[in-house]
């Protein structure tokens, strides 16, 4: 017996209406590109001429952006923007994909240091429209291995992973999630490799953005080196970093007495954390039973967790905040969910240049949420503001000479979107 639905049958397709939006809550993110000037920026700043593809990088670069914003995780995906009138609600012309692998082909590693900039640029505009911290910054340093398939990535080799790809360098901002530097390595680099100078250039980028009262550093054991902390010591920041369990570390762990240890509360039952000094430095450890099963121990055991630190304050507290850097891992999941899911070109400095595109994208999110009055109390999700704010259809009217883009009636975050998008507009245009 047949169960066809002749009334879904007679439903006519005709892709013929010039006047549709496919994304038509990217007006959101468009209005906050234009206040801070990012077309013009990158025009200044991404020197190009004379290389094929390399005119009028801005409007090549926010094709990218917007096209990420939209769900975009390969160039290709850079055509949805050209449907309809999409186009009419960005602020610049879009570009066709093959336009796109040309542009990002034309970068060397030069000019992927410029788009760099841009992106530093751009944070310290946003933060000096509102969107910055006003008491303690915490950014959260790690890396995280991106897998590419395929013989003719540049740069793509097997890690400590066993898994073939690149390995990029993330500094995060634990209460926003916003990316405040990135830096695209080979996958076989050493999880510290370039970490210091990375830090010189991400601190020089805070101080220019203005970075509130203090800066803390938390990181993994991966990021542990001396001439790091001396570096940040001197710098006046404060760290958490954790530290690798060797022969000299757990003998000074050792010599901890048992009066020492102070119980906590812990997610995972027992546990204790107490200090002492490790070359100069305060060493914090925690300690967790070693045993995990309803048949009791003859003697106890502990696995521990040790991080040093130059921050004052109680060891229990300490301990609760430094593990709070897991936090860093949302961000990744965004970016690796979203335009890192791939990374679209055989040239490593075509890819490095999607990355800042996509860690430019990823932060767009975040300061249309905090410039617009429109975030909530816990991290953004990129996922969640293109489903409910960005991929909304449209249709873009004139009304008496107005342009006027309809939106569909009953949206369940109208109220969301109209208070972000009157907030953007109020901001005022930074200076060039």
């Amino acid at each position: 017996m047949s169960t066809v639905n002749h009334g879904i049958d007679r439903v006519r397709v005709m892709f013929d209406d010039e006047s549709l939006v496919g994304d038509a809550g990217l007006l959101l993110v468009a209005t906050l590109v234009a206040r801070l000037g990012l077309e013009s920026l990158i025009d200044a700043t991404v020197r190009l001429a004379g290389r094929v593809g390399g005119a009028h990088p801005g409007r090549k670069v926010l094709t990218v952006v917007h096209a990420m914003l939209g769900g975009a995780d390969c160039i290709d995906d850079t055509d949805r923007l050209r449907a309809g009138a999409t186009g009419a609600v960005l602020g610049h012309r879009v570009m066709a994909p093959s336009t796109i692998g040309t542009f990002l082909r034309s970068f060397t590693f030069g000019h992927v240091r410029q788009l760099e900039a841009v992106v530093g640029r751009a944070l310290e505009r946003a933060w000096g429209l509102g969107a910055g911290p006003t008491a303690t910054l915490v950014v959260d340093l790690d890396s995280t291995i991106c897998e590419v398939h395929g013989y003719a990535k540049q740069g793509a080799a097997y890690g400590y992973t066993k898994v073939r790809g690149y390995h990029p360098l993330l500094a995060t901002r634990a209460d926003t999630g916003e990316v405040l530097h990135a830096r695209l390595r080979k996958g076989s680099a050493n999880t510290a490799r370039g970490v210091v100078r990375f830090v010189d250039e991400l601190l020089a980028r805070l101080e220019r953005g203005g970075a509130g009262e203090a800066i803390i550093v938390r990181a993994d054991s991966g990021f542990f080196q001396h001439k790091l902390l001396d570096r940040l010591s001197r710098a006046g920041v404060g760290f958490s970093v954790t530290i690798h369990q060797r022969a000299p570390v757990r003998t000074a762990i050792d010599a901890i007495p048992e009066r020492a240890w102070q119980r906590i509360d812990y997610p995972d039952g027992d546990a204790h954390v107490a200090e002492c000094l490790y070359r100069g430095r305060r060493l914090i450890v925690r300690r967790v039973p070693g045993h995990h099963s309803t048949q009791g121990q003859l003697f106890a055991t502990w696995r521990y967790h040790a991080f040093v630190t130059n921050l004052a304050g109680s060891a229990w507290a300490l301990d609760r905040s430094h593990r709070a850097h897991a936090v860093v891992e949302l961000s990744i999941r965004d970016l690796k969910a979203g335009p890192l899911a791939h990374l679209p070109s055989g040239s490593f400095n075509a890819n490095s240049a999607w990355l800042q595109c996509a860690v430019l994208a990823h932060n767009l999110i975040r300061w249309t949420a905090a410039l617009g009055h429109a975030g909530t109390d816990q991290l953004i999700v990129a996922k969640t503001w293109r489903h409910r704010l960005f991929a909304i259809p449209g249709r873009l009217v004139n009304r008496s000479g107005t342009p006027t883009l309809r939106l569909p009636a009953r949206w369940p975050w109208t109220h969301q979107f109209t208070t972000a998008l009157d907030a953007l507009r109020a901001l005022p245009p930074v200076p060039g």
